[in-house]
């Protein structure tokens, strides 16, 4: 039993350094995120600024949804943003689609000990490099490689083997624009995809894998059977951050132009936004930019809360939902079991 001393004796906690550690943190957030962020929900419900004449109310949502109001104005906004948020669909289920199958294949194939591949190291380091090249960089070497005329590299190449007759329209052509970006943008992004699922691969449990062998399993079915279920949570991850990094699609839409034309079928929302907020002529409309962003947050909102919920372990919530009602009954039969004690 301790002693009166011991007991008097103040417990020393340290939990507040810890607080004082995670300060900084949460002050560059509030400053350049979170107040950003407010900043854009209350510019949503005004026209060219934040300004008590300029005020608008939900005139901008209903322009860009549904085309009320404003006009001709109304109608053209509502078409153009429809048409961009369209094609940051195609363009983000285009790349991420094919990065998740290259990836997935690549890091069942660098984790598996059977095959004994040599200069793993070498090859991840090459794939994984177009991730850390800067967007202006890709975008000016692909503009180079493929560019339209019959002196670009690849329409050159292509002339002159006899493949085509006429130059392919790489950059202004719907469908090969399209192309080119869901290329880009999932040859910049399938090596870091691939590290991550290769860290979920290796992190399983071996004895499975050892199992499996024993008895027999073949390589398709050990993928199959137990690599695919047991990543479901990295792949379910790595779904919501490529659909938050797609939807914000900006910087291959936007450089990968010619001169000042842009194609329409390549103009995502982000590209929209930064043309409402910075480009439009003879002034700037701070209203639309700030709807369309606060559109796409809510966006990716619930097709991240559909993501998570999938993910979500069925037994475990059965199991939470349970202990909630048993808390819930024993907290009851407390309570009558007061109750019914006589003073």
């Amino acid at each position: 039993m301790a002693s009166a001393a011991q007991r008097n004796i103040r417990s020393i906690s340290y939990a507040k350094y810890g607080y004082i550690f995670i300060l900084p943190f949460f002050l560059v957030y509030f400053f350049f995120q979170l107040w950003p962020l407010i900043n854009t929900f209350i510019l949503s419900f005004y026209g060219n600024g934040a300004k008590a004449d300029d005020f608008v109310g939900l005139d901008n949502f209903n322009a860009l949804l549904f085309g009320d109001g404003m006009g001709r104005t109304g109608k053209a906004i509502h078409e153009t943003f429809v048409q961009t948020l369209i094609n940051t669909l195609i363009v983000w289920i285009g790349n991420f689609v094919p990065q998740i199958l290259i990836s997935l294949l690549l890091a069942a194939w660098f984790t598996d000990a059977k095959l004994k591949i040599r200069g793993k190291g070498f090859f991840k380091v090459v794939m994984y490099m177009p991730n850390i090249i800067t967007a202006a960089s890709v975008a000016a070497l692909y503009l180079s490689l493929f560019a339209e005329s019959k002196y670009g590299p690849i329409n050159h190449m292509l002339l002159d083997w006899g493949v085509i007759k006429e130059p392919i329209q790489f950059v202004t052509g719907v469908a090969q624009s399209r192309g080119m970006i869901m290329f880009i943008q999932c040859w910049m992004w399938f090596g870091n995809t691939m590290i991550m699922l290769m860290s979920g691969i290796m992190g399983l449990n071996p004895s499975l894998f050892e199992a499996a062998n024993i008895d027999g399993a073949s390589s398709g079915q050990i993928f199959r059977k137990i690599t695919l279920p047991l990543l479901r949570p990295i792949l379910i991850y790595t779904m919501v951050t490529s659909m938050i990094g797609g939807l914000q699609m900006f910087d291959i839409p936007y450089l990968y132009i010619k001169g000042t034309q842009r194609n329409q079928f390549t103009k995502t929302v982000a590209v929209f936004i930064y043309e409402h907020f910075r480009e439009k002529m003879p002034k700037p409309n701070y209203g639309f930019s700030a709807a369309a962003s606060v559109v796409l947050f809510i966006i990716t909102i619930i097709l991240g809360s559909i993501c998570m919920a999938y993910n979500r372990d069925e037994d475990e919530a059965r199991k939470k939902k349970e202990r909630k009602a048993m808390k819930k009954k024993l907290k009851e039969q407390a309570k009558n079991n007061l109750g019914g004690i006589g003073i």
